[in-house]
């Protein structure tokens, strides 16, 4: 064996045990599920200690005391057990993820998402091909989990028909659809679900605080700008050339797989788009009257309580369901008013364990906010962190977002957790939820593409080895490295040169209370 053989082994042996000491790490975690019961019952124990202790801190802004509350006495478990149902059905992601999962049902399960993504792709000219499949990943994450699945092998395909190694275009499709998550030009299910998280950790500080689902829109709009070149840089130059020059022995017969689009499908796309457009110009125009029933029927903002902004899960829902209706009706797929309703009703089947994680979530920051100890936390935070600068708040929270996402792989899961202690530490230090929301997405989103722990890791590694059947976690993790490093930085510095600035983040985000 050569000496750069030798080395070459060695490097891929340090590599690989590093990834499993991560994936053993991973695997150890209880399920989400477990997590938040455990971190539950552990809020209620802390909260005896802190009670017990007389923990207290004076509340910045009121001048009030506030003492940590022994949730374990007497008149505690009455709050526990008393609470606890509207604790439950009064928390703010569940009916707003759950709106907007009906309509994205029907568009998932009509066949509308796929054949979009797909005829978007292949309709591309060469030259275009890497920029258009990064764009669609980026995009895609309104499609809930159409383009982490459908994308990668798509792309993979795509790229042997161009003459390069499918592994750099199933690396391309799952890291601009798993690492641009939170880049996007239209507000989706996942703004509506971290928003949702977001309200109740602000209200620990502040209770007549108001957010909305479009808080993040300027920066996740721009970010789709900013992340698109160099989604296409590291593929290019780095990626294509590193994976050389595919040897279709390597793998299966899959070489000869065509996608294939129909007339009939095609036409239905276009109906879907149509509808769309339709959509679009009917609520701009219905947004126009200064008394609009979308503005605020007193001061007739569009973006501060008005229905348009609390009404968002409505509308997002609308929007998916009618595309996906009008495409399922005119391809087939739709052909009886029992379809479109048993598919919402499949999506809502696939959302049962949100559902038990969003009680014990619930649960959980009902004990905090009772107990006094989020508030009494962020304020002692807030105090270490007084008069650092908002650059190494920035750096902080994304590399800790980061690091927790390699081990949880959900990221309501994590901003869950999270944003009780990062939204009211923030605030105390004036900085407004949605700055610190969108610095949670930075982080949250750079490490998806290298965790075994993403839902759908394990799925396009399967599919990469239809490519090459040798390929291991190792490799295909060393693959998707150079986009992580490359997001992580890119969009750091942007989120950096945005805060300099001063730019809003979002309609209703400033940087700043």
């Amino acid at each position: 064996m050569s000496e750069k053989s030798s080395q070459d082994v060695k490097k891929k042996g340090l590599l690989d045990r590093f990834l499993n000491v991560v994936e053993w790490s991973g695997n150890k975690l209880p399920d989400p599920i477990v997590i938040f019961f455990l971190l539950s019952m552990s809020v209620l124990v802390l909260s005896a200690v802190a009670g017990l202790a007389n923990w207290s801190a004076v509340h910045p802004g009121t001048g009030e005391t506030l003492t940590a509350v022994n949730l374990l006495s007497t008149d505690g478990m009455r709050i526990v057990i008393g609470d606890s149902v509207s604790n439950f059905g009064a928390f703010p992601p569940l009916g707003m993820v759950l709106i907007v999962m009906l309509g994205i049902g029907v568009a998932e399960r009509s066949g509308w998402f796929e054949v979009a993504l797909q005829n978007a792709a292949t309709s591309a000219p060469k030259v275009l091909i890497i920029p258009s499949i990064a764009f669609l990943g980026m995009l895609g994450n309104i499609a809930g989990d159409a383009a982490p699945i459908v994308l990668p092998p798509l792309a993979a395909m795509l790229f042997l028909k161009m003459g390069w190694h499918p592994v750099a275009g199933i690396a391309l499709g799952y890291a601009s659809a798993t690492g641009g998550f939170a880049a996007n030009l239209m507000l989706g299910m996942s703004d509506a679900l971290v928003q949702g998280f977001t309200q109740p950790a602000a209200e620990l500080i502040d209770p007549t605080i108001e957010t909305n689902v479009a808080m993040n829109w300027y920066f996740i709009a721009a970010s789709v700008f900013v992340l698109l070149p160099v989604l296409w840089f590291i593929t290019a130059k780095v990626t294509i050339p590193r994976l050389g020059v595919y040897d279709p022995s390597e793998g299966d017969d899959v070489g000869s797989t065509e996608i294939e689009i129909t007339d009939h499908q095609r036409s239905a796309n276009r109906w879907a788009f149509v509808s769309i457009l339709v959509m679009v110009v009917l609520l701009v125009v219905a947004l126009i009257p200064e008394n609009s029933f979308l503005r605020n029927a007193e001061t007739g903002s569009i973006t501060t309580s008005s229905p348009l902004m609390s009404g968002i899960g409505l509308l997002l829902a609308i929007f998916f369901f009618v595309p996906g209706l009008v495409y399922g009706i005119k391809a087939g797929t739709i052909k009886k008013s029992s379809d479109a309703t048993r598919m919402m009703t499949e999506s809502m089947a696939q959302m049962a364990s949100f559902i038990v994680i969003v009680f014990f979530a619930s649960q959980m920051l009902a004990y905090i906010t009772a107990s006094n100890m989020g508030a009494i936390l962020a304020i002692h935070g807030a105090n270490l962190l007084e008069g650092q600068h908002g650059v190494v708040l920035i750096i902080g929270i994304i590399v800790l977002s980061g690091f927790v996402n390699i081990f949880i792989g959900s990221a309501s899961a994590k901003w869950a957790i999270l944003a009780p202690i990062f939204v009211p530490m923030m605030m105390l230090l004036d900085y407004h939820p949605a700055f610190t929301q969108m610095i949670y997405r930075i982080g949250d989103g750079i490490t998806n593409p290298i965790t075994p722990m993403f839902p759908y890791f394990a799925l396009v590694l399967a599919v990469a080895q239809r490519y090459v059947r040798k390929i291991g976690i190792g490799t295909f993790i060393a693959t998707l490295l150079p986009y992580s490093i490359a997001l992580g930085v890119v969009w750091t510095l942007m989120m950096i040169v945005w805060f300099l600035i001063g730019i809003p983040v979002g309609p209703g985000g400033p940087i700043l209370l």
